[in-house]
């Protein structure tokens, strides 16, 4: 049960941040579109001058949002400490990006003017996602700090190297340990 501590913890939330990196996504779609069409004028849409950063930056957020939870998935599945490496360096870039488009999020709502609902749920999916990526990349790599969370970096239980289960040193050859199978 110690083991799963962070994969319990872990797995609901890139449940939900991908379901929200999926509503993000569809909704910064549509008012690109509408923008793009200069139809801004429609009820959900709206706008101001950073719109279309906005916008653009969120849709490349959620892509690569989406992305990492692809290898998130396989994290969850696998549980080891090479599939962490991948969607640890994965989220990082997904968050890196996210923080743009939140930032680009605050200054959409702080030149004001009228945006419609949908820009609007686009705005705080952006700043809830924000603050839930930054936490499931806080939860990958806490098993750098005790292995009750996850898989710790120098977890060393696999692979077919000294010191795998199975296996003892013979003695060196040519200051290398040779290994004899058990």
């Amino acid at each position: 049960m110690a083991r799963t501590v962070g994969r319990n913890v872990a797995g609901p939330l890139l449940f939900l941040n991908l379901v929200m990196w999926l509503i993000v996504l569809g909704f910064a779609s549509w008012c690109l579109n509408r923008f793009i069409n200069g139809t801004t004028h429609h009820p959900s849409m709206g706008g101001n001058g950073a719109t279309s950063f906005f916008l653009t930056f969120t849709i490349l957020a959620a892509v690569l949002g989406i992305a990492s939870k692809f290898a998130g998935g396989n994290h969850l599945r696998a549980w080891r400490s090479d599939s962490l490496a991948a969607a640890a360096s994965s989220a990082i870039i997904a968050w890196a990006v996210t923080a743009l488009a939140f930032g680009l999020a605050c200054k959409h709502i702080n030149i004001g003017g009228w945006r419609g609902w949908r820009l609007r749920v686009v705005e705080g999916l952006m700043i809830v996602l924000g603050f839930t990526e930054l936490l499931y990349i806080l939860l990958l790599h806490a098993g750098m700090y005790s292995s009750s969370y996850g898989p710790g970096y120098r977890d060393d239980e696999y692979g077919g190297g000294v010191g795998a289960p199975g296996i003892e040193q013979k003695g060196t050859h040519g200051g290398v340990p040779e290994a004899v199978h058990v």
